[in-house]
Order: C-alpha cells, then sequence, then structure tokens
C-alpha cells in the first residue's frame, strides 16, 4: 500500500478504474488528515461502532482498515473521538432508535470538539425516510453512506474536508464489487470474508433485500486469493459470509456452486476450519451436505433458520419450503453428518400464528433437538409486506408463546450440549477468559465454548482438551 502511495500523483486527476481511485483519495484524505492532527497538535483518533450482524462486522474491519491509512488511531472512547462511524442495522425498527438516541449524546460532544466528525454508514441509511429525518434534525453530522459503496469511504472523506458540509451518498442498488482494498482485521487468527453480497429471497418480514439489494457473487478467484492472503497472515479460520451461501454462484459468467467453492477453498494449506453463514433451507443441497460430509476442515455446525414450524405461516413468510421439507432435509443432514451440530432462528408471533402454529413450531424444536436457538418476538418492519398483514397477534399471547419456547429450547440445548462430557476435542482458542484471567475461552468445531487453564500465549492456537464439566451451554475442560 505505501508502495502504490508513494506513486500517486495528486496534482493529476483522480483515475476512474477501481481501486486505484480509491487509492488516490487515500492519500488525499491521508493528507487532510495531517493537517488536522498539525491544527490539534495531537493524532487524531477513530471511533467505530457496529450494528447488527457479522456483515455489518465485516464492513467495519473494511471502513477500520481505510481509516488507519489516511492516520487516525483506532479508539474505544467515543465520546472524546475525532471521528464516530455507526455502521448502522435496521432488521428491527428499535436499532434505529437506538442510533438516534446515540446521535443525541453526540451531539452535545461535538460542540466541545471542534475537529469532530460523525458519519452514518450501512443498513439504516438506505431507508430515504431516515435520511431525511437526519437532514432536517441532525444536521450536525458529517457524512452518510449506505451499503453499496462502503469501498468509497476514502472518497467520500475527502469530499467532507473539502466542503466543509454534510456529504449524502446513497446508492439504491449497485452490481459492483471492489477488490483490494485495506482491512484492518479484530482478530489475528480468524477472518470473515464476503464471498456474495445481497439477497433475493425476499421473507416478507424481512428488509435486507430492500437495503442490502439484489445478489451478486464474488469471483471465485478473488475469494481464494483472499483466504491465502488471510493465511499467509496467520488466519487459521473463516467465515464465509452471504445472506444466503447456499445460493453462491448463481450470478456469475461462469456458475459455480457453493458446494464446489468449498472444495476449492478446502485445498488452501494452512487453513485449518472453513465455516460459513446463512444457509437457507431452501437452496441447501445433496451435493453440500455430501461435501461437508467428507470434509476435514469446514466445521461440524451448521445455521439452519426454521423462523417457523408452520407450513400455513411458512408460506405467509415466503419461506418457500414446508414444515415436512424442512424436516426431511435435517433428516439427511443428520444421516450424512452425525456429528453435526444444528442452530437455528424462530420467530414467534408472526401475523395471523395460532396457538395450532406455534404448537408446530414446537414440535420441529423437539424433533430436531437444536444445539442453540436465536429465538425472536416478530418486530413489524415497515416497510415489508408483513407489517401491513392483519391478524397481528396480540402482544401478551407473543410473550407467553415466547417464553414455552425459550424454556424448550433452553432444555433441549442443555442436554445435547451434554453429550460430549468426557471427551477430548480441538478447541480454537480466541481470548482470555473475561471474569477469570487464569482460563482461556475457545470454540469446538461445533461452536460451543469452552474455558480451560491457559495464557494468552494459547490465543490463535488449536488446542486438544478434555471436556470434564457440561455447565448447560459451555464446558469446563482442561488442556492434554
Amino acid at each position: 500500500m505505501d508502495v502504490l502511495l508513494e506513486k500517486i500523483d495528486l496534482s493529476q486527476p483522480a483515475p476512474t478504474e477501481e481501486p486505484m481511485r480509491q487509492y488516490y483519495f487515500i492519500k488525499k484524505a491521508k493528507e487532510y488528515v495531517k493537517k488536522a492532527e498539525e491544527a490539534a497538535g495531537r493524532p487524531l483518533t477513530a471511533c467505530i461502532t457496529t450494528f447488527g450482524c457479522q456483515m455489518n462486522a465485516r464492513d467495519s474491519e473494511k471502513l477500520a482498515g481505510i481509516l488507519e491509512q489516511i492516520g487516525y488511531q483506532e479508539t474505544e472512547d467515543e465520546e472524546h473521538a475525532d471521528f464516530v462511524i455507526f455502521n448502522t442495522c435496521t432488521v428491527r425498527e428499535n436499532a434505529n432508535m437506538r442510533v438516534y438516541g446515540r446521535l443525541g449524546q453526540l451531539n452535545h460532544a461535538k460542540k466541545q470538539n471542534p475537529h469532530m466528525m460523525i458519519a452514518l454508514c450501512g443498513c439504516m441509511m438506505q431507508e430515504p425516510e431516515v435520511v431525511e429525518k437526519l437532514k432536517k434534525s441532525y444536521r450536525f453530522v458529517d457524512l452518510i453512506f449506505g451499503t453499496h459503496n462502503i469501498y468509497k469511504f476514502a472518497e467520500l472523506i475527502a469530499t467532507r474536508f473539502e466542503s466543509e458540509r454534510m456529504v449524502i451518498d446513497i446508492w439504491k442498488d449497485t452490481d459492483k464489487i471492489v477488490e483490494d482494498l485495506p482491512t484492518e482485521r479484530k482478530y489475528s487468527f480468524k477472518s470473515g470474508v464476503n464471498i456474495m453480497f445481497g439477497c433475493n429471497n425476499f421473507c416478507s418480514y424481512c428488509i435486507v433485500p430492500y437495503v442490502r439489494g439484489r445478489e451478486r457473487s464474488r469471483d471465485p478467484k478473488d475469494i481464494i486469493r483472499e483466504i491465502e492472503k488471510l493465511v499467509a497472515d496467520g488466519v487459521v479460520e473463516v467465515m464465509l459470509l452471504g445472506q444466503n451461501v447456499n445460493s453462491y454462484g448463481k450470478t456469475l459468467e461462469h456458475p459455480i456452486s457453493f458446494a464446489q467453492l468449498l472444495t476449492e477453498i478446502e485445498k488452501i494449506e494452512g487453513l485449518e476450519r472453513i465455516r460459513f453463514m446463512t444457509s437457507h433451507p431452501k437452496d441447501l443441497s445433496d451435493e453440500l451436505i455430501e461435501v461437508m460430509k467428507h470434509s476435514k476442515k469446514i466445521c461440524r455446525h451448521l445455521h439452519l433458520p426454521v423462523q417457523s414450524g408452520s407450513s400455513r405461516i411458512l408460506q405467509k413468510m415466503n419461506r418457500r419450503y414446508t414444515k415436512e421439507s424442512y424436516l426431511e432435509l435435517v433428516r439427511k443432514i443428520k444421516e450424512a453428518i452425525p456429528d453435526i451440530s444444528l442452530t437455528t432462528d424462530i420467530i414467534v408471533g408472526f401475523p395471523g400464528e395460532t396457538e395450532e402454529d406455534f404448537e408446530e413450531t414446537m414440535d420441529v424444536v423437539r424433533k430436531v433437538r437444536y444445539d442453540s436457538a436465536f429465538t425472536f418476538i416478530y418486530s413489524k418492519r415497515t416497510g415489508t409486506p408483513a407489517a401491513i398483514m392483519e391478524d397481528q397477534v396480540p402482544e401478551e399471547i407473543v410473550k407467553e408463546r415466547f417464553d414455552r419456547l425459550l424454556a424448550e429450547v433452553q432444555k433441549i440445548s442443555a442436554e445435547v450440549c451434554a453429550i460430549h462430557s468426557g471427551t477430548v476435542q480441538k478447541v480454537l482458542v480466541e481470548s482470555v477468559n473475561a471474569h477469570d484471567p487464569s482460563l482461556v475461552t475457545g470454540r469446538l468445531s461445533n461452536n460451543i465454548l469452552v474455558h480451560f487453564p491457559g495464557n494468552e500465549e494459547l490465543i490463535g492456537t488449536l488446542v486438544d482438551v478434555r471436556l470434564n464439566e457440561c455447565k448447560g451451554f459451555y464446558y469446563i475442560g482442561e488442556a492434554i
């Protein structure tokens, strides 16, 4: 990167081709930051706050990489940072309210710090009414952009320094994927890797296709090249990311399947573990099950959102599978991979859900016996078909059903987790334990957490651990 930046002549117009155009603006923004540092008499700091999913977390690493290149130092002190970035989520409307609340607090901090800039990006910014509200009531925000043009971050920062006014750059959709921009990983030993962007499913409760755009897959060569570079830099585990990884490859000039991509990634020497999410049940193929069955690197964990156990409700959700087809898929997966850990997402109280529909969901939970489940009370999302459906379920009924579901999920999860007691398993150590510094914390291939005696030197290594005591959702163990 330093060599590339050295060759760039800022007296010339910006290149039109990417990523060279962004390298040009990285160098330009770097000069603006340097001048701001001289005026402040100190280094400038930046704080990124990430709301939402792992796709957003990966986007934030890309933002952090650009901020580092242009001269900002990372800080967690949001109130005193010189550049505050909120990478927003909009899956639920209360997520929007959290952002507005945090912005209100920052307004006072900005008045105290003449160097402070505030940027908002991510899914929430793709909603026109949000941008209008920000323009009207939050004029102190400096930079607003969405999910499709994150790669332009340096260019937008340079524009803000030059204009000294609010900069707004929102794209409705894109087919553009820009490779080879800097990133700053949160972990040295593991990393998320985007294999595709957007979603074509249009589940009736979900805002994601409207804010993330249509599906577009990255070229497999670019994915392989990125992972090879990560492994050379010490990464042993990758998480392949997409709204629906099972439909990977359909938009490519030369289509390949997700299973074929996994087969190629498995060949990368030095890579120990492969994870992926999220899998839509309607697209999970027999080919993928077969690849997972024979793989030495794909983790024995599959997140397979069911959302509801009622075929009637699934149809209203536009999920495009039935209870019966879902259970048949689970049967095939467990038959091929007996030690697989299955996790899921479940929505309670979808419009029109009856007690019978809810009992169908409970039936699926009992039959599948998930290792864990993310359970959600249905949240009406403005702009989705479900928001205007009749028969919205009363809040007190939804709460009572949710509590019953949660109790059942937790009981089964504890029973499923306990079957590994006494076995020796490989644990990828992720951190020193937050509550007891004499312990380290890591994950099994099936994603269960394990705590055992150790020190920070073990972080990023795979350790054989005997699982001595199951604590319901995690284990206490000892290194062998």
